[in-house]
């Protein structure tokens, strides 16, 4: 989905509801053409747009982030600023780049989708992670396992999920980084539970099995599960549960397995766009605010753990201590996962091969 959002509320603009206007025509090829276009009305004498193409879950935060940030840089230098959304699948928004969808910023929940842009792209530099703080994280999450209230299945760990009887749902990870998340959460943590090396690979396919559909992200994923009542459990991330609580009722519990994964959210500049549009100075300073006092209470706000450890600590009561890892620390860094895991033939389709449900 492609929001057009800024600092104004006016009435919807003639020029934005026009499909060759500049809001739409970034999605030029085929494959982009089923995203929904939500548009609203540029400031008067606009002279500056951004593009942030983002993940899935993270509509409310930017929703909120993007006027605070509009209304700083208007204070600041004087400048209008317009910022566009679009959003979907982490790793399906990073192919749509690649593939054309024209992105002055992206944020990301996993490195690795930045990475592509990179490597396969050549959109902007290697060292992407070295130019803002905390590897170019400003936000974090943890993956979680959401279970019907009262947790009727009595599901405490991910090995649960494996067990016969339970079904449970989880995006795709082949096109979702909360689905990439999920499964090395519980590859990572059966790991530190001290289950054998050549005994993992059966254990998380004994997981897979269990889920009747994969959707395409996270979003989807929560529909099927609170509003069509599929499956035991979801797998989540922690800052999801209080959305699925307010739109769904209060008809949830949530499970913190004993380890968990740490989901960090990447942010980048997307050199060579913000250069052909002369916006490099703006959406380095948008992603920067990220880390602004400002920034970080506005995700302790939208359940995402800020860096900030004054701010973290004054939501502390929303953020229980949870043992995580990283993916760096478990499996090597996101590249090295990538190809071990989620590239074509590696173990994650191997697994679902060997399951015919799948």
């Amino acid at each position: 989905m492609l929001e057009c959002l800024t600092g104004g509320s006016a009435p919807l603009s003639p020029q934005l509801s026009n499909p060759s206007a500049p809001c739409r025509r970034r999605f030029r090829l085929p494959a982009l053409l089923a995203l929904a276009v939500l548009a609203v009305a540029l400031p008067a004498g606009a002279t500056t747009t951004l593009l942030n193409a983002s993940y899935d879950v993270s509509r409310e935060f930017y929703r909120d982030y993007n006027p605070a940030f509009v209304a700083h840089w208007s204070g600041t230098t004087g400048e209008v600023l317009a910022i566009n959304q679009s959003h979907g699948g982490s790793s399906r928004q990073a192919r749509s780049v690649l593939d054309g969808l024209e992105a002055d910023v992206v944020t990301m929940n996993q490195a690795n989708d930045i990475d592509l842009l990179a490597d396969r792209g050549h959109l902007l530099a290697g060292d992407w992670a070295r130019r803002f703080p905390d590897a170019s994280a400003p936000t974090t999450s943890v993956s979680v396992i959401l279970v019907r209230k009262g947790n009727p299945k009595q599901i405490r760990d991910w090995s649960d999920l494996g067990r016969p009887g339970i079904t449970f749902l989880m995006p795709n990870p082949k096109t979702s980084g909360n689905g990439r998340y999920g499964y090395l959460a519980a590859w990572g943590a059966a790991r530190k539970s001290g289950v054998a090396e050549n005994a993992i690979p059966a254990a998380i396919g004994r997981i897979l099995a269990n889920v009747p559909v994969f959707d395409g992200g996270g979003r989807a994923a929560t529909t099927s599960f609170a509003q069509r009542q599929i499956g035991d459990a979801l797998v989540t991330f922690e800052s999801e549960v209080p959305l699925i609580r307010a739109e769904f009722g209060d008809h949830f519990d949530v499970v913190y397995p004993p380890w968990t994964i740490l989901a960090e959210n990447p942010v980048a500049v997307v050199d060579a766009v913000a250069a052909r549009h002369g916006t490099q100075r703006q959406a380095q300073a948008y992603l920067q605010y990220l880390w602004s006092d400002e920034g970080q209470e506005i995700a302790a706000r939208h359940h995402l753990r800020p860096r900030n450890a004054a701010i973290l600590a004054r939501h502390g009561a929303e953020f229980p201590p949870v043992r995580t890892f990283t993916v760096g620390e478990m499996f090597g860094g996101w590249r090295q996962a990538q190809h071990e895991h989620f590239d074509d033939a590696a173990r994650y389709d191997r697994l679902l091969a060997a399951d015919p449900r799948h």
